[in-house]
């Protein structure tokens, strides 16, 4: 095991649960006085607590450079800045690690290879600068939500250019691609800037990167091949159905500054796409970040399962109104365990096989 990544992961995972815990205490369902404090970091903590952490400190395994380590050092300071009742310094934190993941991607572009990829990348890195960057100066927590939102679509993105596993598409196919990033951003950017029509925009790049990547990625191609290859095609093919939900809830509907359809198309995208990619990708990410041997189990299907049957009532519940409140509820819990039997079945795995091996 590579002990050195432990405290890392270890952080982001902290603040995973306690993400999750705000979420529930937002919903009533966590009374503790100090989990109640972090119910409005609920966003903060799993985007960049958790997500930036994982993604900054994967970009370090994989690169090998000690100076990329600086960018999960930061975050998972600014974790536990937050963890801590000092939501400031862990907003300062967050953006000096989202400044540190963009200066590793302007390395790579420098010293390796300009592939397509690595341009995505690091527009992806871009945009966890700017929304971090809006959340210290205390802009709306939906403005700064959407560049956050392209902050993972995009870096998802191109982390699935970059691991091989999106067919080769040709010259005019690939423009296309650009087009949507594009597009994304410069609706984001529109936003930003009071124009809150382009949200729309946004909404409809998100659909068409979400058709992209179903018609290019190998996934319609491996979901045949049993094993790891099909769970992991079954959980992409599943992330890009919620990315396109997403986007079209936000094309149709604009981006409401709170609510029940702000909610609905906040935790498709984030938790129906971003978490299904994270299923997907964790047992190839996690061996080459710690170091340990995960074997595939069909039981993975089990969390996989019960988030997305827990997300399409949450879905439900914000998009029917009263007439399906306790499924919101419901489905929001069904969400957070739904997470946590998901990294307790990927631990029992990773126990069980070092356990045969003794």
């Amino acid at each position: 095991m590579r002990l050195a990544h432990l405290p890392f992961l270890l952080l982001a995972m902290a603040g995973l649960l306690a993400g999750l815990a705000a979420a529930l205490a937002r919903l009533g369902m966590v009374l503790s006085p100090g989990v109640a404090s972090w119910s409005m970091l609920h966003g903060p903590l799993m985007v960049c607590a958790f997500l930036g952490t994982l993604i900054g400190l994967e970009r370090a395994a994989a690169l090998g450079w000690r100076w990329c380590y600086l960018a999960p050092m930061l975050s998972a300071s600014g974790a536990a800045a937050l963890l801590a009742g000092q939501p400031r310094a862990g907003a300062v934190l967050m953006l000096a690690a989202s400044f540190a993941l963009l200066a590793i991607f302007g390395a790579v572009l420098r010293r390796r290879e300009r592939a397509l990829h690595t341009v995505i990348m690091t527009a992806g890195a871009a945009a966890w600068f700017i929304g971090n960057g809006l959340w210290l100066l205390g802009r709306p927590m939906a403005l700064v939500a959407l560049w956050w939102v392209c902050f993972l679509v995009v870096t998802i993105a191109g982390e699935r250019l970059e691991l091989g596993r999106v067919m080769r598409p040709g010259a005019a196919v690939r423009g296309a691609f650009v087009a949507l990033i594009l597009v994304l951003g410069a609706a984001a950017a529109a936003v930003t800037a009071g124009a809150w029509i382009g949200a729309h925009a946004a909404g409809a790049a998100l659909a068409g990167l979400a058709a992209w990547l179903a018609r290019h990625d190998v996934a319609r191609r491996t979901v045949r091949v049993p094993g790891l290859p099909r769970y992991m095609a079954v959980c992409m093919l599943a992330g890009y159905a919620w990315l396109a939900t997403g986007g079209t809830l936000l094309a149709v509907h604009g981006l409401p500054g709170a609510g029940p359809v702000y909610d609905a198309i906040v935790h498709a995208l984030l938790v129906g796409f971003v978490f299904s990619m994270i299923f997907a990708h964790a047992l190839v990410i996690l061996p080459a970040v710690l170091g340990v041997s995960l074997p595939f189990h069909p039981v993975i299907y089990a969390p996989l399962a019960l988030l997305h049957v827990t997300l399409l009532l949450r879905v439900a519940g914000d998009l029917t109104g009263d007439a399906l409140a306790p499924a919101r509820l419901w489905g929001s819990a069904g969400n957070a365990a739904a997470v946590v039997l998901f990294f307790a079945t990927v631990a029992s795995l990773g126990l069980s096989a070092r356990l045969r091996r003794r």
